[in-house]
């Protein structure tokens, strides 16, 4: 019987500031999305060309407010999750649909006003204090694990 794995690894910058939020029931979540980019040489043309794709990020729990706390609009950060879709009537009564990125992990990159002087900051959804049922246990990332 074949595992199935639902894994997302992201190095972007954030497009705005994280939106922090609570649940009826008092959990925190934050939103924000983030942008990473593509580039390759047209083979036509010879001209560099380059995408930038947008991807929308849910942190729960302790993670939630950590990403609150340190992550700014353009900041550059490691994300690892998973892909959730959710779907909801809007106020029209009209379906609708969309795909996120449940972080379970992140990492402060580069420098940055925020960035600590310079050192690492890292976080995670189960030494965050993550209890949802959903969280898998996650190890924490090292240089060594990021291939640049």
């Amino acid at each position: 019987m074949a595992k199935s794995v639902n894994k997302v690894i992201l190095v972007g910058r954030l497009g705005r500031d994280p939106e922090l939020k609570y649940t009826a029931s008092g959990v925190p979540f934050c939103r924000f999305s983030m942008a990473t980019d593509d580039t390759w040489n047209d083979k036509a043309s010879g001209e560099r060309q380059e995408r930038t794709e947008w991807h929308n990020i849910v942190a729960w729990d302790r993670l939630a407010e950590i990403c609150n706390q340190y992550l700014t609009k353009g900041r550059l950060v490691y994300i690892e999750g998973s892909l959730q879709t959710r779907e909801w009537d809007d106020q029209d009564g009209n379906k609708r649909k969309t795909t996120e990125i449940r972080a379970r992990d992140m990492v402060l990159l580069g420098g940055g006003e925020n960035a600590g002087g310079g050192q690492r900051r890292t976080a995670t959804a189960e030494a965050a204090g993550d209890s949802s049922p959903s969280s898998a246990p996650t190890s924490t990332i090292t240089d060594d694990d990021i291939p640049f």
